[in-house]
């Protein structure tokens, strides 16, 4: 039990090595993940500005634009991932190897989160010396609490996306473009969520970003609660459900997906 147990944490770091290392090894890709939301976030502090708001809109922006990398990296580097490794052919490898393909998923998030973590924290630290907006935490266990079961739900919905995305093979790629405007605008990027309506907000809690986006703001921005959808304390409730659903749907459509790959002999064909 032992061995297996340390094997496991081994799977874990090594696949979590690849995006704690390897990715921030290219510095094109970091300068262009961070410039590019930097661009946007501009965007929307000028016309703000100019419509003269006051500077609580500012620090919006700036919050929602620093939670981009998080759900780029749950879309492309997670959904997509499995699919991804199967077109190079290292998914042979990570199925006939003796540790639990879980294991690998695992170390896939946590070194997500920190690739996104920094990525994350560099847009939110350019846009507060570039713009002068003033960021103030009220609660900091609320917020890393907040922070915390947000991406872990976003993770875990990453994990289970990753089987899912799997079997539809390249359509993944479309309903990945499909859907990145939409849930830009359905997870308040730029504006208060509670601006939606009650409708539209409902829909939109589905998604963990829009939920977690909407309790951080209200922590970390002075006079944030007026921008509330629902409180924070219920906010943690739905994001702690959401992490606990979507990690074992990820375990379940995983093994369903093992199951339908031997079963119809296609699970390492290179592409679909």
């Amino acid at each position: 039990m032992t061995e297996g147990f340390v094997r496991s944490l081994r799977a874990i770091r090594a696949r979590a090595y690849i995006r704690i290392v390897g990715a921030n090894r290219e510095i094109s890709w970091l300068v262009t993940e961070i410039a590019l939301p930097i661009l946007s976030v501009a965007a929307y502090i000028l016309l703000y500005r100019s419509l003269g708001l006051p500077p609580i809109y500012e620090g919006l922006v700036i919050v929602g634009g620093a939670m981009i990398p998080l759900w780029m990296v749950v879309l492309w580097s997670m959904a997509m991932q499995l699919f991804w490794e199967k077109g190079v052919g290292n998914l042979d490898i990570y199925l006939s190897s003796p540790t639990d393909p879980i294991m690998l998923l695992i170390g896939m998030a946590i070194g997500g989160m920190f690739m996104a973590g920094l990525r994350s924290a560099m847009i939110l630290l350019l846009g507060i010396l570039i713009f002068d907006v003033d960021l103030f935490v009220s609660d900091w266990f609320l917020f890393f609490t907040v922070l915390s079961l947000t991406m872990t739900a976003l993770f875990s919905m990453g994990m289970a996306a990753a089987s899912a995305y799997f079997v539809t093979g390249r359509m993944g790629i479309k309903i990945n473009i499909a859907l990145m405007e939409p849930i830009y605008m359905m997870s308040g990027l730029y504006f208060p969520m509670k601006n939606m309506g009650a409708v539209m907000g409902i829909v939109a809690s589905l998604i963990p970003l829009s939920l977690g986006l909407d309790g951080i703001r209200q922590l970390c921005l002075p006079g944030g609660e007026s921008l509330k959808f629902i409180s924070v304390h219920a906010e943690i409730g739905i994001l702690f459900v959401m992490s606990v659903v979507f990690g074992i749907a990820s375990y379940y459509l995983l093994r369903r997906m093992e199951r339908k790959g031997r079963i119809d002999g296609t699970l390492s064909e290179r592409w679909m």
